[in-house]
């Protein structure tokens, strides 16, 4: 049997650390990596290409909700599985958004994540019983016609521009990131801000870090 070759995302080095050896009990566990930040993570999986990321979610530079984005984008087959202390409904729908394949708990972590590494590795999803309510709710409030959140009508690129928009940079820089016209901006960010009701840059400020996507 092969191994499953898995890469690390975790701000802390203990914790990283911690839990490579925990995965070292598992025969058909292999970790080839870890990263520090979801920049760190997309650049290594790029470069590695694992069959799994586990991915915290509250990290410096990128979050990992954005870098599950950039690596699935990057390399389709690849899963994510979330591994986060945060029980929050917004951090489970919003990973599940981001394309995660699963979602567990660190204070449930042990044998459950080695477990979890294997089933999304075979195409299943994963999700902590709490997480598995949260999106039980959330699926009987869309069926009962209440109004969900509009982040998810943007689309992959309007996200990007608002994340860039909220961390501060200029349209001309945000165009030089993304390799697009200032006017290119221009229009996704109006875009954005006209779905979320948005009306000014404190705005945009207010809501990235309502939704967690980014940190002061």
């Amino acid at each position: 049997m092969s191994e499953i070759r898995v890469l690390l995302v975790d701000d802390h080095a203990i914790l990283r650390d911690g839990l490579q050896a925990l995965l070292a009990e598992s025969c058909d566990v292999e970790v080839i990596g870890q990263a520090a930040d979801g920049l760190e993570a997309v650049q290594k999986a790029r470069e590695l290409q694992p069959d799994v990321v586990v991915m915290d979610i509250t990290m410096p530079r990128v979050n990992g909700l954005e870098a599950t984005r950039r690596i699935l984008a990057e390399c389709p087959g690849c899963r994510v599985l979330i591994l986060s202390q945060h029980e929050d409904s917004n951090y489970v729908l919003d990973a599940l958004w981001a394309g995660a394949s699963g979602y567990l708990l660190k204070r449930a972590a042990g044998a459950e994540l080695a477990e979890g590494i294997r089933a999304i590795s075979q195409g299943a999803a994963v999700l902590h019983p709490w997480a598995a309510r949260v999106l039980v709710d959330a699926y009987l409030q869309c069926e009962r016609g209440q109004p969900s959140d509009s982040y998810e009508r943007l689309t992959h690129r309007e996200q990007e521009v608002l994340i860039l928009v909220a961390e501060g940079y200029t349209n001309q820089q945000i165009a030089e990131m993304l390799h697009v016209s200032p006017k290119t901006v221009d229009g996704h960010r109006t875009n954005l801000m006209s779905k979320l009701d948005l009306h000014d840059r404190t705005a945009v400020v207010k809501y990235a870090l309502r939704r967690q996507l980014i940190e002061l």
